[in-house]
């Protein structure tokens, strides 16, 4: 929003994108202290940040047209 007027974020965007990456955080600190198996505790790591990536691309652009991506 400081280089171009195309991106329109309001206050309520930036506090669902910070829910979003807490949740992100306490989700991988959480993971790595409960699995001691190094190999699922790279898969669960794995879903975890596909999730987030899918939610985020959702959210950004409505990849998969869902009520809450915005249009």
């Amino acid at each position: 929003m400081q280089f171009s007027n195309e991106v329109d974020w309001s206050w309520f965007d930036f506090v669902i994108m910070g829910i979003v990456l807490l949740l992100l955080g306490l989700g991988i600190s959480t993971i790595s202290k409960s699995v001691k198996l190094r190999h699922k505790r790279y898969l669960y790591y794995f879903f975890i940040i596909a999730l987030f990536l899918i939610l985020w691309a959702e959210l950004a652009v409505g990849v998969f047209g869902s009520p809450f991506a915005g249009n």
